[in-house]
């Protein structure tokens, strides 16, 4: 598939980059047989791209020094024609817009480029990945899960592949929340192509995410590399449906090796697509029947990344209570005790919608808001600050 511009429509920013700090990262990550083990500590010590490139470190191999001093700027020169685009935009590794999860792994991507919307990015993600050629149950299964986690303020983090890849990401647009795409490709190419049109939808309603620079084809080594950045921006992976040799049995390894949670849903014995969830529920995976499951084993890190700093802690059930001027507040207020969707809740407080999903989540869990089916919220009448 050759070359495109950007698949969006609303206006480009690159930020907190010069443009001079931009091509030099751009370079850098153009460098053949130089990648995250080698640069990373550099970075991290506090050396820049640029200082790099003018005077590459005396520690690295001459092999290694000369590709520092003779960088591809022409194809430096495509990627920021690329990045000027509508929607597209390279987060560098040092940047304060890079996701923290991410950044704390050892061989984080040196960038990301990113397509569509970059707030998406720190919304909390869970993962969701399981088998290209599904039964029609799982991918059933994987579409009702995520619209659940969408209702409830999750985003859910996948690979675009065929199979339940795209079943997780189509549920949660159906369920009106963000979902990310991790690419084994350069942003201007769709792989498989058959999901062009869904990539499309993805970037307008969350982003497109790879580590790989425009024109980058996808190749063998690339899809492993991805499946870190799912499970790196993720607070849990969830395997619906996968074979003994599944890649996705690749991701579920790498997320217990970033301390992340590991979830799967069984399946009968007589299923040969069941046999990979299976084993990773005896190697010490959560065995899960339903999403709420997935987001009662969350709840702890879900109160932490939601919870407001300022919000004092109950010390008897060490749970953040919204201060009673917060926002939290004036969406109580808002609801009434009659059960009320998400758009409406919206409509009344005036407050971003990624913001009230998040603090419906965080008002569930504390037991004073309860969901109901349809997508429904109500206040549970015994909330003792009502």
């Amino acid at each position: 598939m050759p070359n495109a511009p950007c698949m969006s429509t609303t206006a480009s920013s690159i930020p907190d980059l010069s443009e001079q700090e931009l091509r030099a990262w751009l370079a850098l990550i153009r460098l053949p047989g130089i990648g995250p083990a080698t640069l990373n500590p550099l970075l991290r010590g506090g050396v820049t791209p640029r200082e790099m490139l003018q005077q590459p470190p005396p520690q690295l191999s001459e092999r290694l020094r000369s590709l520092l001093r003779n960088p591809d700027w022409e194809q430096v020169d495509t990627d920021q024609q690329w990045l000027e685009s509508p929607d597209c935009h390279f987060i560098p590794l040092t940047s304060p817009r890079y996701p923290e999860a991410l950044a704390d792994l050892a061989d984080a991507p040196l960038g990301l480029f990113v397509l569509g919307r970059l707030s998406s990015l720190n919304t909390p993600q869970i993962a969701m990945v399981g088998s290209r050629n599904p039964s029609r149950g799982g991918e059933q299964t994987a579409r009702e899960f995520a619209r659940h986690f969408a209702r409830s303020g999750i985003a859910v983090t996948s690979g675009l592949a065929l199979g339940i890849d795209a079943a997780s990401h189509r549920g949660a647009l159906s369920g009106g929340g963000p979902t990310l795409a991790v690419m084994a490709t350069g942003l201007d190419r769709v792989y498989p192509a058959s999901n062009r049109e869904l990539a499309h939808e993805i970037a307008d309603n969350g982003a497109l995410i790879s580590e790989f620079p425009p024109g980058t084809s996808p190749r063998r080594g690339h899809f492993p590399r991805r499946n870190r950045i799912i499970s790196g921006l993720s607070l849990g992976v969830l395997v619906v449906e996968a074979a003994l040799k599944s890649g996705s049995l690749i991701t579920a390894r790498l997320a217990g090796e970033h301390n992340r949670e590991v979830f799967a849903i069984p399946g009968s014995i007589h299923n040969p697509l069941a046999r990979g969830c299976h084993r990773l529920i005896r190697e010490g995976a959560k065995l899960v029947e339903t999403a709420s499951d997935v987001l009662e084993e969350l709840a702890p890190k879900l109160q932490q990344f939601l919870a407001e700093p300022t919000s004092p802690v109950d010390t008897n059930t060490g749970v953040s209570t919204p201060p009673e001027d917060s926002e939290h507040r004036q969406l109580l207020d808002a609801m009434g005790y009659d059960p009320v969707p998400t758009d409406t809740l919206v409509e009344r407080t005036g407050l971003a919608p990624e913001a009230v999903s998040s603090m419906l989540l965080l008002l569930e869990m504390e037991g004073r808001v309860s969901s109901e089916s349809g997508g429904l919220f109500v206040r549970i009448k015994s909330d003792a600050t009502g």
